[in-house]
């Protein structure tokens, strides 16, 4: 089982450019808000030069030099309104307001689309991500960690493109134009005030590190409490017959205690560093307000001048302040976005080649009308296959289908009996030799061309939360209430459908938790026929049924296979008897192949197999008796 991946890198300004590729609709947005954020950050500057304006004209009557271009804007107004200066004051500063009102409003707005759109779009690219990946990905995989990706993490990324977004375009503008208003104001305090930025930026550095480092052990731990979760949840009947109870919640409090751990650590570091940089700030504005002050006194600066400067100063070091804050959710979420971004960026095992989709399509844009029609010839030729992580399960494997033929696989657990039927539906693929369907190598026509072809019905049936109806249509969406029906009959299934309260219309719940194991395998036969597959495959179909559904089942399956070519694999011979060939798996090996009789005769392994079947089940009866 695949482990979460260390991440070691530095932030990552490109990680975050990725990720907008896959919510290219929100571009503009994006642009949109920065615009806005950019307007307000403006206004905000404006304000301390009305106020400075108010004091310098309308209180002390000086004039200062500063509050110049807000002169010029104040007789613009008083000019169109004709009225005095206090009036064109007060509509200007009105005017403001509301602006500021409507571009808080707009940008608002924007974020709350951006954080929902965005987590829609990557969350789908996640969802098709998963729908593509091929088996494989899921043997190393922990359904916990892909859980932990597909929720919390893509909602950390969307609130922090919707909204750190809004707060770094508004501190940056605002930085800009509070430095350049400064420096012009008097460029000697100006550069004083700023040379607090570079201690400021050695700090942010050590910070960077260590919170990120906090950040990723967080999401890590987060992922492995998520699948923690979903194995309780799935295996609470074990957990239960075990009386596992306690070590299980051991076992779960030592990955919340580590989570707690690093989450006070990363916690413990943001409100360490916060305060660090709101101290230098407050030192600063300390040191221009001595400064100015002292100028004032001397006649060098004005009341209003030193009023404004001083608000500059303050209004500096908020942005920083919401810079250094951004910067450090960004900590957290890049967490976040390394771990999204490899399942992004996972490359599937199993795919097609760019001529195969070029002429037949791919699974979410299939070509039909090129698809040519299987007959059901099956040929493995020199076939070996190891796992990725593993030994070797086959070698040199040859086997020759006929269209319709019913093929048994037999033999010991871990002979290799389901990694053939895999490869014949390509969920994995040879590592050396070919297999071919009607005489032509399967990886020259699409997955979607093979696997709409097939009806594999599994040991454990998975049945989906709703009616008995929807969940046999789930093989065929578009299928009428008619051939649902008839699908059922084929199966046996239909007998106790009717006996429901509700019949088709009976809610099955959540996996199929209100019908019986034999009940459940009869609804997946059924679905898994619904769609005519010309390939069928049966894997320990029968090995969790009684024997009364057993018998229903083997009855099912003499009218389903005909005329289909069948795969069964089973460990209950009596489900074989009656294929047309029983192959004898060991070590990957075709030991014996032959029909049952035939088999017998021999008195090889099949024999010996089924002749051990035969005496535990006639001790079974003699006991049961």
């Amino acid at each position: 089982m695949q482990q979460e991946k260390d991440y070691t890198q530095k932030f990552d300004l490109s990680l975050w450019r990725k990720l907008l590729r896959y919510a290219p609709r929100y571009k503009k947005h994006l642009a949109a808000l920065a615009f806005f954020m950019g307007v307000n950050a403006l206004i905000d500057v404006a304000f301390p030069l009305l106020t400075s304006y108010a004091i310098d004209h309308l209180i002390t009557d000086n004039g200062a030099a500063p509050t110049f271009f807000m002169s010029r804007a104040v007789e613009i107004a008083q000019k169109l309104l004709h009225c005095p200066p206090l009036t064109a004051f007060i509509v200007l500063y009105v005017l403001l307001v509301a602006l500021s009102v409507a571009t808080i409003y707009v940008f608002l707005y924007l974020g709350s689309v951006i954080e929902v759109g965005v987590c829609y779009e990557i969350r789908s690219q996640g969802f098709q991500k998963l729908q593509e990946l091929p088996f494989s990905y899921y043997d190393r995989m922990p359904v916990g960690y892909l859980m932990s990706r597909m929720t919390s993490d893509i909602q950390r990324l969307a609130e922090t493109i919707g909204w750190s977004l809004l707060d770094l375009c508004w501190g940056v503008v605002m930085l800009l134009m509070c430095s350049a208003t400064m420096l012009s104001i008097n460029w000697k305090l100006g550069l004083a005030v700023m040379l607090v930025l570079p201690p400021l930026g050695v700090i942010s550095v050590w910070f960077e590190r260590r919170i990120l480092k906090a950040w990723r052990s967080v999401r890590k731990t987060n992922s492995r409490i998520t699948g923690a979760f979903n194995e309780g949840i799935m295996g609470a009947k074990t957990t239960k017959t075990l009386v596992r109870e306690e070590m299980n919640m051991e076992e779960f409090s030592g990955m919340a205690q580590e989570m707690r751990k690093s989450s006070v650590r990363a916690a413990s570091l943001n409100a360490l560093y916060l305060p660090i940089v709101i101290s230098l700030g407050s030192m600063a504005t300390a040191w221009a307000l001595w400064q100015g002050g002292s100028q004032v006194l001397t006649g060098a600066m004005s009341l209003g001048v030193l009023q404004v400067f001083v608000n500059y100063t303050v209004q500096f070091f908020e942005p920083v302040r919401n810079i250094a804050g951004v910067f450090s959710e960004m900590q957290s979420a890049q967490a976040a976005a390394e771990r999204v971004m490899t399942l992004l960026e996972t490359a599937p095992d199993i795919v097609d080649s760019p001529e195969v989709i070029a002429e037949f399509g791919d699974a979410f844009h299939p070509k039909k009308e090129n698809w040519p029609e299987i007959r059901g010839d099956i040929d493995f030729e020199h076939v070996d296959f190891r796992y990725q992580e593993g030994e070797q399960v086959l070698k040199d494997f040859n086997l020759r289908v006929k269209a319709g033929e019913t093929i048994a696989l037999v033999g010991p657990t871990g002979a290799g009996k389901s990694t053939v039927v895999n490869l014949m539906c390509r969920f994995y693929e040879p590592t050396a030799g070919e297999i071919k369907i009607d005489g032509v190598d399967y990886r020259k026509r699409s997955q979607l061309w093979l696997q709409s072809n097939l009806g594999y019905v599994l040991q454990e049936p998975r049945l989906f939360s709703g009616t008995i109806r929807d969940n046999i249509r789930y093989g065929k969406l578009d299928a009428t209430d008619e051939e649902i029906r008839r699908a059922a009959q084929l199966v046996n299934a239909e007998p106790f459908i009717l006996r429901m309260e509700k019949g088709y219309d009976t809610d099955v719940g959540e996996g199929g938790s209100r019908l019986s194991t034999g009940e459940k395998q009869l609804i997946s036969f059924a679905r898994a026929i619904l769609a005519d597959p010309r390939i069928f495959v049966l894997d320990e179909a029968t090995s969790s049924v009684d024997t009364e559904t057993e018998v229903v089942i083997q009855n099912a399956i003499a009218r389903v296979l005909s005329g289909r070519t069948s795969f069964i694999i089973a460990h209950r011979l009596s489900t074989v008897r009656a294929a047309d060939r029983i192959l004898v798996i060991e070590d990957g090996q075709i030991r014996e192949m032959g029909a049952h009789r035939e088999l017998l005769r021999q008195k090889g392994a099949y024999y010996k197999l089924y002749m051990s079947q035969f005496e535990e089940e006639r001790a079974q009866e003699i006991l049961g008796s």
